[in-house]
Parts: C-alpha cells; structure tokens; sequence
C-alpha cells in the first residue's frame, strides 16, 4: 500500500506534469530500481601545516603559484 503522503506528493507531480499517476509513479520506480549505489569509499583526509604570510593575496591565483612553486 503507498502511504498517503506518498500517493498525494505523486498526484501532485501527475497534474503538474499533465502525466497520468500511473505513468510518473513507473517513471520514479524504475528510476529506484536501476539506480546504481555508490562504491564503499572512504575518503580520507590528511592535514597539512601552513602559516599566514603578510601581504599574500588569495585571491591572485599566479602569485599563489609563485609562492607555491617558488617560480
């Protein structure tokens, strides 16, 4: 059985879309049901030190580059 809201949210969406309920309630189950599940990933993270340095602005990509890079 669909839960109400469920049935209402989907009635919604059919006369939005000018779609019978029939057709979106199939388009959102098939939709359910070939979806792929993300792999098991863990990102992890490691921290790294840094230090504010006077004058260094952030938002000039090329000085950062050259201060990074020491170019």
């Amino acid at each position: 059985m669909i839960e109400p809201r469920v049935l209402r949210e989907l009635k919604l969406r059919a006369a939005d879309e000018g779609r019978t309920l029939q057709d979106v309630a199939n388009e959102l189950l098939k939709r359910g049901l070939h979806r792929v599940d993300p792999s098991p990933f863990t990102l992890q993270l490691e921290g790294w030190s840094a230090e504010v340095r006077p004058g260094v602005d952030l938002t000039d990509r090329d000085a950062l580059f050259d201060l990074m890079d020491g170019r």
